[in-house]
């Protein structure tokens, strides 16, 4: 690998918060380089950067070359979200952007409590201990 093709990928990493690795499940293959796909995900991107695999193709259930079980297994042992979805029959698929949406933001959140935690252990001009009045209808503000 050159360190050109290096510098372009993780530039394309850079920043990225949530990822889906997608595979077919009529086609093994495309399961079986998941792993790999992962790791440059891993090596490239931030470290808490959320990830879902996703199986998709279930509408083609009588075509399935990729156990259901294969995949859960593998989702657990690289503590991935998981999930199967049909793109043709819109199965699953808001669930699966939800599902990392959802994570996305629950991280967030705690990143911004800790550093707001952070802020108001070491800066006195933080909120910590002051009273906010929030008004009710009809109430007034007190100056």
């Amino acid at each position: 690998m050159t360190s050109r093709y290096r510098a372009v990928t993780s530039a394309y990493y850079r920043g990225a918060v949530g990822a889906m690795l997608v595979y077919d499940i009529t086609k093994r293959q495309t399961f079986d380089h998941i792993p790999r796909w992962l790791e440059e995900l891993r090596s490239h991107a931030d470290k808490n950067i959320v990830i879902i695999l996703i199986g998709n193709k279930t509408d083609l259930e009588d075509q399935r070359a990729v156990p259901i079980e294969d995949a859960k297994e593998f989702a657990e042992k690289e503590g991935l979200f998981f999930l199967e979805t049909s793109a043709l029959e819109a199965t699953n698929v808001e669930t699966a952007f939800m599902t990392v949406l959802t994570e996305i933001f629950n991280i967030m959140n705690r990143k911004n409590l800790v550093a707001s935690e952070d802020q108001a252990n070491g800066n006195p001009a933080s909120l910590a201990g002051k009273k906010i009045l929030i008004p009710g209808p009809g109430q007034e503000i007190p100056d």
